[in-house]
Order: C-alpha cells, then sequence, then structure tokens
C-alpha cells in the first residue's frame, strides 16, 4: 500500500501543493519561534554568565537616599577588602542619565538609559569596561560614553555632550569611548560613565555604594569569601555569588523566553488549525475526484483497512515532506527574526544559531500529525465506498443521516458555547473571562461544525444581486458556491476562524482606546504633562522652575507616596493646593477641595464607600519615614472632601506642604502645567527653557497624551495583525486550493457551458465570483462571531473602564469585507485561467 500511496501523491502532485504549502507554513512558524528563542536564550545566558566572570561575590543593596537606605559605606567596602582570600572590591553606583544628541534628543528608549561610576584599579582601568578611544572620566567636568551611543550622537572624544538625570541637565566633556556587555545598552539604551564622586553625588550620597563586586584571589573558595562577608553588610543588602547571580539571570531569561515562546508559539497553534481545514478539504476532493479509482481497488481486493491506510499513507508522505521543508524555511524565519530585532534598536548578543533535537522533533511531529489527522476523516469515507461504485464515475454525495447527525451535534457545541458566552458576560470580571473563553471555542467549533448549514440561506441572499449585476455568469457563480455545502464550508472555515480574531480584537482595541481618549478629555484640564523619558521620578527643581516659567498660570506635581490611614495604606497623591483643580477636573460630592491648602485630605467617592468615610471624618493618619531626615509620626486629619474618581490621580489627596517634613526627596511621576492662552508653540518652548532643554524630560500637551495611550493600543492590535497573519495567508491558500480542484473536477460541465456559448471571459467571471461569494460568506460569518466575543469581553470590563461603551468600527469591519472580496478575487486568478484555457472538446469527454 505504500508504493500505491506514493504514486498516488506523485500522480496528484499539482492538487496537493496547497497543502504542502499550507503544512510547511505551519511549521515554518513552530519551527522558526523554536529556533528562535533557543538562540536568543543561548546567546542571552552566555552574556550573562560572562559579566559575572571575574565577580566571586556580588553585593546588592538597591540603596536609595529617599527612602532612607544609604547603602554600603567607604568603610565598609574597605574592611570587604581586607578579608581573606579577597583579590580586590569595587563599590558601583548607578541611575538614570539620558544623553542628548547634536540636535538635543534623546539618544536611546529612555527606560534602560543608564549612567554608572568609573571605578579604576591601580592600573587605571575598569575591567567592566574596555575603551576604545580616551580613558575614563578621571574630572568632575568628564564623562565617558559607550560606543553605540557616541556613534548615533556622532560625538567623538573631547566633544561637549549634554547629560540629563534627575535633576537638571549639564554639559560635560567627553573623555572616552568604551565597549561593555552591560544590559542597557544591550537592550537598546546609553550608559554614562562619571567618576565616582559625581556618581555619588548624583545618585546617592557622597562616600557610598549601591553595590559592590569582589574578586577571588587565585585558589580563594567564593563561598568562603561569601561567608566572610554577609556579617558586615547593611540589614538590606544582599549578598550572593557571582555563579549564583549568573544561575538566576540565566532563569529569569529562561522565563521570560518562555512567555515569548508561548505566544508565538498559540499563534502558530492558530495557523496550523486552519491549515486542517485546506487539508482536510483537499483530502476529501481528491478522494470524491478518485471514486471510480478506489472502488476498483475495493472489487479487485482491497478492504477498507487497506484504502484507509492507502490515503493515510499519503497523507503522512505529504506531511513529511512538508515538514522537512517548513522546518528549514523556519530557520530562514528565526535568523530574518534575529536580524529584524538589530534593525529596530535591540542589541542582541553575538551567538550561533542554536537548532537542537527537541525543536527538529517537536517541528515535524507537529507538521506530520497535523496532516495525518486532517486526513483521517476522508480516509474514513473513502473506504466507505462499494466495490459497485466503479460501474461509475458519479461522486458519492453525503447521506442524509449524516447530515442530520452533523447539524445537530453542531447546535448542541453552538448553544453551549452561546450560552458560556452569555453567561460569563454578565458574571464579569476574570471568572467572567475565562467562561467567555471556553464559550468561544465552543462557539468556533459549533460554526465550523455548522456552516454548511448555514452556506445555503446566506449565500442565497446574495445570488439574486450576482444574478442582476453580472447576468449568467454570476447566477451560476451562486449556484456553485452552495452546489457542495460542505466544501464551502470547509474554505469558508479557515477564513472566518482568522477573521474571528481580528475582528475581536480590533473593536476592543478600538472600543479601548475611546474609552481612554474620553477619559483623558474629562479629567484633564492642564494643557501639558511633563514626565522623565525613563519613567522616573522628577526632581524638584523641575517644579521651581516651571512655577516660575512665562505663561505659566497654574502648576501641580502628581507626587506618589503612600499613607497608613487607620490600620490599611492607601496610594496618595501629594498636589499644590488650588492648581490641583485648574489642571484635573476635579468633581467633589460633598465638602470642598479648597480644604487641602487647610491640611485636610480629600478622598475619592469609590474609596470613601468603601471605607465608610464622609467629610468631616476624622482620621488617624501615620507618616513614615521615607528619606534620611525623615520622621515618623501620627497625626489626626479631617477629610475636607470627597470627589468624584480621577483616573490620573491616587484616591487620597494630600497638600505637598503636609508630606513635606517626612520626604526630603519627593517621588514626583508628573507636573501638571496650565498655560496662558492654551497649549501653543511659543508656550510648549517656554517651557523647554524654563527646564533648561532637558532632553530626558518628555513635554506633552493633552494630544500627545492621547496620542500615548491610543499608540500603545495601535502597536499592539498591529502585532496582533502580524502574528494572525499567517493564519490568514493559509486561508487564502485554502480559497484557491479549492477551485482549483473545483475546476479539474467540472472540466466536464465547464466544457459543455463552452459549448453552450459561454466564452473564456465569462467562464473566469464565474470562477472568480465564486471566489468571492464564499470569501464575502466566511468574513461575514468572522466578523459577526469576533463582534459577538468583543461585545461579551466589553461587558466584562465595564466595572473597570471608565467610560467604556462599546464601539463598533465600521470603517475597518468593511475595509475587511473588502479585503475579503480582493483576496477571492486573487485566490481565483490561477483557477480563472485554468478553467478559461481548457480545450471544450477535450473538457466534454472528461469523466
Amino acid at each position: 500500500m505504500f508504493r500505491t500511496a506514493l504514486r498516488n501523491v506523485l500522480a496528484h502532485k499539482a492538487r496537493l501543493l496547497m497543502t504542502v504549502l499550507a503544512v510547511m507554513l505551519g511549521v515554518a512558524f513552530v519551527s522558526g519561534t523554536l529556533v528562535f528563542t533557543d538562540t536568543l536564550g543561548n546567546a542571552y545566558r552566555k552574556q550573562s554568565a560572562k559579566s559575572y566572570d571575574n565577580v566571586a561575590v556580588a553585593v546588592t543593596t538597591h540603596a536609595d537616599q529617599s527612602d532612607g537606605r544609604p547603602g554600603i559605606d567607604t568603610k565598609t567596602l574597605e574592611k570587604i577588602r581586607g578579608l581573606d582570600g579577597v583579590a580586590g572590591a569595587t563599590g558601583r553606583v548607578s541611575g538614570f542619565a539620558g544623553v542628548a544628541d547634536q540636535d538635543g534628543k534623546l539618544i536611546g528608549n529612555g527606560w534602560s538609559n543608564t549612567g554608572a561610576n568609573f571605578a579604576p584599579g591601580k592600573d587605571g582601568k575598569d575591567s567592566a569596561y574596555t575603551f576604545t578611544d580616551g580613558s575614563g572620566p578621571v574630572e568632575d567636568s568628564q564623562i565617558a560614553l559607550d560606543e553605540d551611543s557616541a556613534d548615533k550622537g556622532k560625538y567623538r572624544v573631547g566633544d561637549t555632550v549634554r547629560v540629563a538625570t534627575n535633576g537638571p541637565a549639564k554639559d560635560y566633556t567627553l573623555s572616552g569611548v568604551f565597549t561593555t556587555e552591560d544590559g542597557a545598552v544591550n537592550a537598546g539604551g546609553s550608559l554614562v560613565l562619571f567618576n565616582t564622586a559625581v556618581s555619588q553625588k548624583l545618585y546617592l550620597k557622597p562616600g557610598h555604594f549601591k553595590d559592590v563586586t569582589i574578586a577571588a584571589a587565585a585558589g580563594a573558595s567564593d563561598q568562603k569569601i561569601l561567608d566572610s562577608v554577609k556579617p558586615l553588610l547593611p540589614k538590606d543588602a544582599q549578598a550572593q555569588t557571582g555563579k549564583e547571580l549568573a544561575d538566576e539571570q540565566a532563569r529569569e531569561i529562561e522565563q521570560g523566553l518562555s512567555n515569548l515562546n508561548t505566544m508565538l508559539l498559540a499563534f502558530a497553534a492558530i495557523a496550523l488549525f486552519v491549515g486542517i481545514f485546506l487539508i482536510a478539504n483537499t483530502f476529501t476532493m481528491l478522494v470524491a475526484q478518485r471514486t471510480r479509482e478506489l472502488a476498483l481497488m475495493r472489487a479487485v481486493g482491497a478492504s477498507r483497512r487497506q484504502v484507509k491506510r492507502s490515503v493515510m499513507l499519503e497523507a503522512l508522505v505529504v506531511g513529511t515532506l512538508a515538514s522537512v521543508i517548513g522546518f528549514v524555511l523556519g530557520i530562514g524565519l528565526a535568523t530574518a527574526l534575529r536580524s529584524a530585532m538589530t534593525s529596530f534598536g535591540a542589541k542582541v548578543p553575538a551567538g550561533p544559531l542554536v537548532i537542537s533535537p527537541t525543536a527538529v522533533i517537536a517541528a515535524l511531529a507537529v507538521g506530520v500529525l497535523v496532516t495525518v489527522l486532517a486526513a483521517w476523516l476522508p480516509a474514513r469515507r473513502a473506504a466507505k465506498i462499494p466495490p459497485v461504485a466503479a460501474m461509475g464515475s458519479a461522486h458519492l454525495p453525503a447521506t442524509t443521516k449524516s447530515l442530520v447527525v452533523r447539524n445537530s451535534i453542531g447546535s448542541v457545541i453552538m448553544l453551549a458555547g452561546t450560552g458560556a458566552i452569555l453567561a460569563g458576560a454578565a458574571i464579569g470580571k476574570d471568572d467572567g473571562r475565562m467562561m467567555i473563553g471556553g464559550g468561544a471555542f465552543l462557539a468556533l467549533i459549533g460554526i465550523i461544525v455548522l456552516i454548511p448549514l448555514l452556506s445555503r440561506p446566506v449565500i442565497a441572499l446574495a445570488r439574486p444581486l450576482l444574478h442582476r449585476v453580472f447576468g449568467v455568469s454570476g447566477k451560476l457563480a451562486g449556484q456553485n458556491a452552495v452546489r457542495n455545502p460542505r466544501r464551502t464550508g470547509a474554505t469558508a472555515s479557515a477564513l472566518s476562524i482568522g477573521l474571528t480574531l481580528v475582528t475581536g480584537l480590533t473593536v476592543i482595541g478600538v472600543t479601548l482606546g475611546q474609552a481612554i481618549d474620553k477619559t483623558t478629555t474629562d479629567n484633564i484640564r492642564a494643557d501639558y504633562m511633563v514626565t522623565m523619558a525613563g519613567g522616573g521620578g522628577l526632581d524638584k527643581s523641575a517644579l521651581t522652575a516651571l512655577e516660575k516659567a512665562k505663561g505659566v498660570s497654574a502648576v501641580s506635581p502628581q507626587q506618589a507616596t503612600s499613607l497608613q490611614i487607620k490600620d490599611e495604606y492607601h496610594s496618595v497623591s501629594a498636589v499644590t493646593p488650588g492648581d490641583v483643580e485648574k489642571v484635573f477636573a476635579l468633581q467633589p460630592v460633598s465638602g470642598s477641595m479648597s480644604t487641602l491648602g487647610k491640611g485636610q485630605i480629600a478622598v475619592a467617592e469609590k474609596t470613601a464607600k468603601s471605607n465608610g468615610w464622609k467629610a468631616g471624618d476624622t482620621l488617624p493618619v501615620k507618616f513614615d519615614a521615607r528619606s534620611e531626615g525623615g520622621k515618623t509620626e501620627t497625626r489626626n486629619l479631617t477629610v475636607g472632601a470627597v470627589y468624584k474618581d480621577n483616573e490620573f490621580l491616587s484616591p487620597v489627596l494630600v497638600s505637598t506642604s503636609l508630606i513635606a517634613p517626612f520626604e526630603t526627596k519627593p517621588y514626583i511621576l508628573e507636573i501638571w502645567v496650565k498655560t496662558d492662552g492654551g497649549a501653543s508653540k511659543a508656550n510648549e518652548q517656554a517651557l523647554v527653557d524654563a527646564l533648561g532643554n532637558n532632553p530626558a524630560m518628555s513635554i506633552m500637551d493633552r494630544q500627545d497624551i492621547r496620542n500615548m495611550f491610543g499608540g500603545m493600543i495601535n502597536t499592539m492590535l498591529n502585532i496582533m495583525y502580524g502574528l494572525l497573519a499567517m493564519a490568514l495567508i493559509i486561508a487564502v491558500l485554502g480559497v484557491i486550493n479549492t477551485l482549483a480542484m473545483s475546476v479539474f473536477e467540472r472540466q466536464q460541465e465547464i466544457g459543455m457551458l463552452r459549448a453552450i456559448g459561454l466564452d473564456r471571459r465569462k467562464v473566469k467571471r464565474m470562477i472568480r465570483l465564486e471566489a468571492v461569494v464564499i470569501s464575502l460568506f466566511g468574513a461575514v460569518i468572522g466578523i459577526g462571531l469576533g463582534s459577538f466575543l468583543a461585545w461579551a469581553l466589553g461587558e466584562t470590563l465595564k466595572s473597570e473602564i471608565p467610560e467604556y461603551t462599546l464601539v463598533v468600527p465600521w470603517d475597518r469591519i468593511g475595509i475587511f469585507l473588502l479585503l475579503a472580496g480582493v483576496v477571492g478575487v486573487l485566490a481565483a486568478m490561477w483557477p480563472a485561467r485554468s478553467a478559461a484555457k481548457l480545450n471544450m472538446l477535450t473538457a466534454i469527454k472528461t469523466e
């Protein structure tokens, strides 16, 4: 039977081409993902291990001057250096530092822009950095830059470079350029080196370090050094051996890549799931076209099992061939993904392409298994062909019993899925979303089972229009589209799955975007928001500068802190009384917001209700010391106002003057500014000038804020569209495959149509319209189900997202339908051309 199966594959290689392509693309997605993540993991693990090669013990303190953790002082560092087995100990200080390019714009992505100290040994070198030009900073006015940042900024040794930390920006002289394995640089950021004294002043306090790296003398035990170091450290410090740290980073890298791997494989699974319909359709049509051949095999003695085995062996051969080609293609995909990361600014460590046995086995097994499973039902049908069918050439239609059973099962599954979705929407929150996910899976399966039944009434709606507009070609196309509902359903299902996901994501994305946009419009009165590009806190000097800026009418910080009110800690925003009402739309429910200036507190409505507080209540509030020199104190404060919740503020508001004695270094997340005359180029420039042309500070007007949130949602949608593209490509291949095999199957019919007067142009139009009808049918089903799922998910989000109202993006849905029609036209090009070129006499003789 293997020789028979191989002969059949070779005989029908053109008709199996689309199946090979579908499996190949799915396997390429799987193998590319596995090879890509294995390669990245190997490169990052080696880089991590290399960075700890000469580290016996590393001490980490997470020191922060703002909360009273001073780190490790010089005296402790000297004690560490004097321990037995210690060859050297280097103190490190680090924090945010942004570098301006020649145009004053920030180099790097902001969140990974870092500043650190240059800590030379006795030889004048720092082992963490290799200088390619110049040397490390020695004077307070000098800095050194990583090579990539120097290239981006077009800086050379001796140039003046503007650098911003959390305080005002300052000009420094570039003393050197270096290379490094630092993670911040590899993540696309920049690294600025200051001398140790400047670093301590900027990030901590003189004579103190955040971290210490310890090198061991020859023959010394890392563990013994660790045991000796621990008693010398402050309570908040943590010490580990270099090997432990390298292993810990390796585990973190593994976890991060595992999450990426899971996400990519989930989309690969969707692509393969769509491919199942193409494969099943192909083998179903092949079996139907070979009815006489298979019946003859039965007539000459082949058993049902042998016939079934023959079809399954064909699937095995096709699956194996496609999987091998797909795996090779996947290796190329992994290489392309790695190159793409580099082109987008991520610095990927050098390393070989890793092709693990797991990747090979998994990719090949998935491809073969999907193909064989998809061919199982067609093989089962082939085994049921009776020998008497050899006397005719008619294809055996599905029995009435099989259609009734199929539709009954599909209806039950569909109803169960719909019920679960509606119940999940009613329950809401995480439990509801879980139920909707399960219901969505059942509903999708139900639709797939029922789609042949749906094809007749849905396509029937379009048939009169086809006939009126396109005449005979349109009428024939409408009839052909519903001639074999199972085939039409299987082809349309592939498109439906992809468009269900795309539509659902689009509706949710657009709705969330509009909800956020409305929240921004309703809650903000300020013209500008000032933040640090790195997402860190702003220095108090920025607030002082903005208060003095030309044209500014109101300024309030959003200073983040927390207070213990009664027995529970609450998030608190410290703001400027009077001005806060000018920059935010605060709506008092009771009391007055002016009481903030009298040392009272204001509470958001939801928080007040949940705690049973009201205006006029007196509450015990504990202030913790959050910085060196701060103090701890409990005061009884009055609730001066209850206001409607504002998404841009914490649920408790206090005056900055009230919190000042307890926080000598406040954590200011944002500064909100109202200007005379509203947002304008002149006002924005006044703010830029007031902040000293600081490249690390971002000034956004209200439209920029709306674009920021909307941009994040659009980016996520585009990523999802890209990941679903493979599934949609396979769905398109399914349409091409169905039409091509349908043309082959209907050669005699097409020949007769040509003989009675249907010219080539009309034959082409008939095939094209048939493809468009099938594509639009699949699109309508997918868009309908996707919109329903988006509505259900939206119901679970209403309580969590203010201003949430479902928005149906009719423009995008129109584009999806238009693209579905275009897909149909493009998919029909080859089959239509083949149909038009048929010799009518030869076609009429074909059985």
